[in-house]
């Protein structure tokens, strides 16, 4: 069985380049790991791009397949609990970082990476969500693990065209809550469609400030991009408001005093969706299945090939994409 030929998307270093094309893999080209996983579906994240490009904090060593995520079919298993045949999702961990991942035929990983699709998604349906789509769900959970009501006023979700804001402008939606979205693409139709009761530009929300706090006018705040319109945006937030963090396209550096937290009492959660533990990870996927199963799933996301990946992962680079891209693998 190892011997079997497939398809992987690989990334190879040519000097100071990253090259990628797709090339024929065998199995014992995988990794060690107790579960074969045959890919139907993987997604493509701001992630993967990076991993595309060489960038060594996401990814070590070249040459890669990236795709931190993916869903198929268990093809063989070394533990009882998963069996050939069951549909499972794979995401986060250490797939297509530093272990062989999603933009191929076949995945070879540790049993406790592997969750079971729940039964209110196809694989497909998943992939539309992926690690981003995940990352959303996870936010507004912790967002209203503290409390935070509809009732109370206004969310703002900053970068909300990209994967993880539109869901979260979506599931929000769906719980009541007045939504402002943020972005600076032309995608007002889209957001709307999403149920974002107000769409501003990036810019509103953007642009240092030396003052230690704004006019308060967010609840809460499911920040994307980081940087300086996390910053803009802790300093208007209203007294006992939540922001989660989850990206960093706008800047890793934080410019803010205390005085947010000290004298509005905020609270700031980073979501972490790479190491989040698997009971708490099946929970999320659950509510995606179930309570949080969006009616537009299926509008949310442009469906590639594997052919057509390396010009998509161009266009992720170049905030080109707007909502999710499910990549049909098998």
């Amino acid at each position: 069985m190892n011997n079997i030929p497939f398809t992987a998307l690989v990334v190879h270093q040519e000097n100071e380049n990253f090259v990628r094309s797709l090339e024929t893999r065998h199995l014992d080209d995988l990794p060690p790991g107790e579960v074969l996983v045959r890919v139907h579906y993987s997604s493509l994240n701001y992630k993967d791009a990076l991993s595309a490009i060489g960038n060594r904090g996401v990814t070590r060593r070249y040459p890669h397949t990236p795709g931190i995520d993916a869903a198929g079919v268990v093809q063989a298993s070394e533990v009882e609990h998963i069996r050939p045949g069951d549909q499972v999702i794979v995401s986060c961990y250490d797939l297509g970082m530093n272990t062989p991942g999603g933009f191929a035929d076949y995945i070879r990983v540790p049993a406790n990476w592997v969750l079971k699709k729940p039964d209110g998604l196809s694989l497909r349906e998943a992939m539309v969500y992926g690690t981003a789509g995940f990352t959303a769900a996870l936010s507004v959970h912790k967002l209203m693990q503290q409390g935070v009501r509809p009732a109370d006023g206004p969310l703002l979700v900053t970068g909300a065209s990209g994967g993880v804001g539109s869901v979260a402008v979506a599931i929000l939606a769906g719980e009541g809550f007045h939504v402002t979205a943020a972005s600076g693409k032309d995608a007002d139709a889209f957001l709307a469609g999403l149920g974002a009761e107000e769409i501003i530009d990036r810019q509103q929300v953007s642009g240092a400030t030396d003052k230690a706090l704004l006019r308060p006018r967010w609840a809460g705040i499911i920040d994307t991009v980081g940087g300086d319109i996390l910053a803009k945006g802790l300093k208007s937030t209203r007294a006992g408001g939540v922001v989660t963090t989850c990206g960093n396209v706008a800047g890793a550096e934080l410019d803010i005093t205390v005085y947010p937290f000290i004298l509005r009492g905020i609270a700031l959660l980073g979501i972490d969706a790479a190491e989040c533990p698997l009971a708490l990870r099946q929970t999320i996927w659950d509510k995606l299945g179930a309570e949080w199963k969006l009616p537009m799933l299926a509008e949310l996301a442009t469906e590639i090939s594997l052919e057509q990946l390396s010009d998509s992962i161009d266009r992720i680079l170049q905030g080109r994409i707007k909502g999710r891209t499910v990549v049909k693998v098998a």
